[in-house]
């Protein structure tokens, strides 16, 4: 295993603890919060330097290119359920639940569409768009924003909503592609 996919995996490790944080947290115990950032934060740095390092030094494994996103898709989704169940850990506001089903609900679809190209083509190849970086982007710094207890989360709540189903949407009209009869022509 090389050292991309060993961040990878390393960030997927820090999610039972990242969890663990969460669940604990209580404003008596207003470190755990501290700490749930700081892993949080870990991970998005761990993965920022899988990719790359996996791009640099030519380590872009068939394991790493299916490991780093459901190590992504693990840790994303995994906090968004934790800060709507755990009310955004703050008294002053509460994640939406329209946030999280919109996040999970994309993440289903891309993997369902994923598994119907594999079936119905053979083969596979994921490819990140601006769009879902962007996705990406705001989803990760919303989630920092809400264990950080910034007032201004509720603006991007909308963004993440903006980017999460623009980047949805591109990936259906990507994949039907792939599986519309003209592509096997």
């Amino acid at each position: 295993m090389n050292l991309a996919n060993r961040l990878s995996f390393f960030r997927i490790v820090l999610i039972p603890l990242f969890i663990a944080l969460m669940l604990y947290y209580t404003p008596q115990r207003d470190y755990l919060r501290s700490f749930a950032a700081f892993i949080f934060i870990l991970s998005v740095i761990s993965d920022f330097l899988d990719g790359y390092i996996a791009r640099r030094s030519g380590q872009i494994t068939r394991m790493g290119t299916l490991l780093d996103p459901i190590a992504d898709k693990l840790l994303i989704n995994t906090s968004f359920i934790l800060l709507f169940i755990r009310k955004g850990l703050s008294a002053s506001f509460t994640v939406p639940l329209w946030l999280p089903l919109v996040v999970l609900s994309r993440d289903l679809l891309l993997v369902i569409g994923s598994l119907l190209i594999y079936l119905t083509q053979g083969k596979l190849e994921i490819k990140p768009t601006l769009l879902g970086k962007l996705s990406t982007f705001f989803q990760t710094l919303t989630i920092i924003f809400i264990i950080l207890h910034f007032s201004l989360v509720p603006i991007f709540w909308y963004i993440t909503g903006f980017f999460t189903i623009a980047s949805g949407l591109n990936y259906l009209w990507k994949g039907s592609k792939w599986v519309s009869p003209e592509s096997s022509e």
